[in-house]
């Protein structure tokens, strides 16, 4: 009973000198939690002797938690560039400068300086776009998964759309082909098996209920072996010999030639709008190197249609995802790839890697033990399944610590490594030039503590 009496009250507990520069209502809301489970343990005999100070160091302590950032900045050393755990696609400071000022101020997001009036917020980056896809126009919504939903649910609904069994995939997050389908209101149609489909296959499913013959890019995974596709240029004509739509997702949507090899097998977005499609829709964040938005592109007349459905309002995208979307793609347009971090990275050569890796082990083997290890990692987002790329690598090693030990030491610091045959790794594909410094940096603080 002593100890209960000497709890003390709120009123006065919050008027403590710490308290000072903080937001009462909050701090007032924490003491109450805290002094309340004090009380609490008192009575369930887990608190013997009560110490104010202490107190006021918890709420404090709960206090910086809750108005602490949970978005925090992370050294990639990985090596996966389109890290989706780690926010894929970055943007560049040139480009985060160049819409600052838009995005700060009054702007014509949807209104026409020409006449005056009213406008369109497509508008503004479908001239790029369609510049450089020869697209006759352009939609974007909030990502690719939207994109898809929304093309079903306006062409499709009540009615067939037709895919191959070998392209119903599953991607990150339990997105699943099938199931978007059944949400947007489209009967799915199978067709082919899993390894092999053939153009007859598309033929023989179109019938009266048949809206879209629609195909998938195998995001994540690949078919090999005994097997057959077709080709979305043939799929393009079976669908206007039939009067229907055509729709190619094509997940991230390369637009340059990747190195590496590793666009081989693969048509880009340039590719395929030579085929003159109705629609094709990719990611904004992923191989394109920008925000995160659902592109679609396509004739003019099934853009109209998407614009008028309601659910775009829902799927709509604002002025900063609009603003940086066009400077990237201008970036493209204008063969700019350096301007774009994630194709900067990618086309990196592995001797410009080895000379950053061997210039921080250099400056670090003083206190630590650091192996340069040439190896392979793999592009990230679902991007280019199955296809590796050279890249150089420091194991680190001290205090004879194991790699799951390092790799949760590291991580603290938000620096995020990965462990390869039993050895903690710092991928130097993913790791930008100018975070050397920091990394070094805090790669000394972690050692010295």
């Amino acid at each position: 009973m002593f100890l209960l009496k000497s709890i003390p009250k709120v009123d006065k507990f919050i008027q403590h000198m710490a308290f000072k520069d903080k937001s009462l209502k909050l701090i007032t809301k924490i003491s109450k939690q805290t002094i309340e489970k004090l009380r609490v343990d008192i009575l369930a005999q887990k608190v013997s002797s009560i110490d104010e100070e202490s107190l006021v160091q918890e709420v404090i302590a709960k206090y910086n938690a809750i108005i602490s950032p949970s978005l925090q900045k992370v050294i990639n050393a990985t090596g996966v560039i389109v890290h989706t755990n780690l926010g894929r696609s970055l943007i560049s400071e040139d480009t985060f400068d160049a819409v600052k000022d838009i995005v700060t101020s009054y702007n014509n997001l949807e209104y026409d300086l020409e006449k005056g009036k009213r406008g369109e917020r497509y508008s503004h980056i479908s001239n790029v776009i369609c510049e450089l896809l020869g697209s006759e126009d352009v939609l974007i919504v909030n990502n690719n998964a939207s994109a898809v939903f929304l093309v079903l649910n306006t062409f499709a609904q009540k009615k067939e759309a037709v895919v191959s069994r070998g392209e119903l995939v599953e991607i990150g997050g339990s997105f699943r082909v099938p199931d978007v389908m059944v949400s947007s209101g489209a009967i799915l149609k199978e067709i082919g098996t899993t390894n092999k489909t053939h153009l007859r296959d598309y033929e023989n499913a179109c019938g009266e209920d048949t809206a879209i013959l629609m195909k998938v890019h195998k995001s994540n995974y690949t078919i090999e072996g005994f097997t057959n596709e077709v080709s979305h240029e043939d799929i393009v004509k079976v669908a206007q010999k039939n009067n229907l739509l055509d729709y190619y997702d094509m997940g991230s949507g390369h637009m340059v030639n990747l190195p590496y090899n590793l666009n081989a097998n693969e048509a880009s977005v340039l590719d395929i709008m030579k085929c003159n499609p109705s629609l094709v829709s990719f990611s904004g964040d992923k191989l394109l190197g920008s925000i995160q938005a659902g592109i679609i592109v396509g004739k003019k007349k099934y853009i109209d249609q998407l614009k008028k459905n309601q659910l775009l309002r829902m799927l709509r995208v604002d002025k900063i995802t609009l603003a940086i979307l066009e400077d990237t793609i201008t970036s493209l347009l204008l063969g700019q790839n350096d301007d774009i971090p994630t194709l900067k990275m990618l086309f990196t050569s592995v001797d410009i890697l080895k000379q950053r890796a061997i210039k921080v082990h250099n400056n670090l083997q003083d206190i630590c033990t650091a192996e340069l290890i040439e190896t392979t990692t793999v592009v990230g987002g679902g991007t280019t399944p199955n296809k590796k790329i050279p890249t150089i690598a420091l194991a680190i090693t001290f205090n004879n610590y194991k790699a799951n030990k390092l790799e949760q030491i590291f991580r603290k610091h938000t620096i995020i490594g990965r462990i390869e045959n039993d050895k903690f790794l710092l991928d130097f594909r993913s790791i930008r030039e100018e975070e050397l410094e920091l990394l070094e940096n805090t790669i000394q603080k972690i050692i010295n503590e």
